[in-house]
Formats: C-alpha cells, sequence, structure tokens
C-alpha cells in the first residue's frame, strides 16, 4: 500500500484549496462556511469563533524506556463557537471517511462532544 501526498487526496476528494483573506481552507465549501460563520458571529449570533481547534483523543504511547512507540492520536474540528451559550464543534464533510467516522465517535465518548456536520 502507497502513502499518499496530500495534494494526491485532494485530488481523490475533488476538493480544491481555497485562500480567503489570507487562510487557506482545504475545500471551498469550508471556506464558504467559514464566511457564513465570520457574519454569524458579526451579527452576534455566535462568539469565540475558531477554526482548525485539535482535541487529544489517544495520547502517545511509550514503551517501558520512554520511547514513544505509537504516536497521540487527535481529531482537529474544522471550525468551534458559541451559540445560546453552548460550544459547538462542527465539521465541513464531503465525504464521511472511516477515519473520520471514528474520530468522530471517539469525541463523543472521550470528550462528551457531538460534532456537527454540515
Amino acid at each position: 500500500m502507497s502513502k499518499r501526498s496530500s495534494s494526491q487526496s485532494t485530488i481523490k476528494y475533488h476538493n480544491k484549496k481555497t485562500e480567503i483573506d489570507g487562510e487557506i481552507f482545504d475545500s471551498r465549501k469550508e471556506a464558504r462556511r467559514w464566511c457564513e460563520l465570520k457574519l454569524m458571529e458579526r451579527a452576534g449570533l455566535i462568539t469565540d469563533l475558531r477554526r482548525q481547534v485539535p482535541f487529544g483523543l489517544i495520547p502517545n504511547l511509550k514503551d517501558e524506556s520512554g520511547r514513544v512507540i505509537e504516536r497521540a492520536v487527535k481529531y482537529v474540528a474544522d471550525f468551534c463557537y458559541i451559540q445560546n451559550g453552548e460550544a459547538v464543534v462542527e465539521d465541513v464533510k464531503g465525504l464521511r471517511t472511516r477515519e473520520y467516522v471514528l474520530k468522530r465517535k471517539m469525541m463523543l465518548y472521550f470528550h462528551g462532544i457531538r460534532v456537527k456536520e454540515v
């Protein structure tokens, strides 16, 4: 099994990297959602808007000598914000990969966070 570069996986999922105000987004859909959320923030409908927020799922695993034998697993949310006093973790999805579904389930199990898919 060969490794794919990020540019190949971008082609595979038909995403096109998009730049808005100097920020790079993985897809046009994600960039559009960012613009919608920015408008919602300006209108006072949401607060504390952030993007690419990492959540730890499984820490590094080390052997007896302290050497890392398995790297940590994390989930990186596309967007996080507060709406009506509630924290929202949001992911813009075109295709739900097996890896994403597993990480989404781990977010609920470990952090009690249900990821909102857009």
